[in-house]
Parts: C-alpha cells; sequence; structure tokens
C-alpha cells in the first residue's frame, strides 16, 4: 500500500531533482523523493545499530584473553594465506 504526500521543495533543489529526471537517474520526481527517504531512513538504521553495537560492547568488553585470541587468529589466518607475488 502507498499514501500520497504532498511537500514543497526550494526551487534550486526541485531544478535538481528534475536534473535527475532529465538524466534518467530516476524515472520521475516521485522515484526521486522516495529514494532520498530510503536512504535517509536506511542511514538512521544503520546508525541506531551501530549506537546499540558501541553500548553493548561498551558493557561487555573484550577481555585481555579473547583480544589475546583474536589477534592470534589474525595471525594464522595471514600466514595460512597462499600469497602469491604481485609483480
Amino acid at each position: 500500500m502507498t499514501a500520497q504526500i504532498a511537500i514543497k521543495l526550494p526551487e534550486a533543489l526541485l531544478a535538481s531533482v528534475d536534473d535527475l529526471v532529465q538524466r534518467g537517474r530516476v524515472k520521475n520526481r516521485s522515484a526521486a523523493v522516495r529514494a532520498g527517504l530510503e536512504l535517509l531512513t536506511r542511514a538512521e538504521r544503520e546508525a541506531a545499530i551501530d549506537r546499540a553495537f558501541v553500548d553493548g560492547a561498551g558493557k561487555h568488553p573484550d577481555s585481555e584473553r579473547d583480544l589475546a585470541d583474536a589477534q592470534r587468529l589474525a595471525i594464522e589466518s595471514i600466514e595460512d594465506e597462499p600469497w602469491e607475488p604481485w609483480w
């Protein structure tokens, strides 16, 4: 289901949207507005996830053993990689 809304845009922004339509970057003005809102809402969701991750990591920090294991595993994975000369 969709809903129709009315918005007011500054003329310069509307000209930029029309340019996007003219160049084929978006199908029409509605598609441009929809794409912009999708980007904005996705960025907000990702920022909320990032904040939750930071909050959780702060409440449950890695132990020294966890950090040592992570470093050891990283080194092992690099050493196990079949590196080939690029030159």
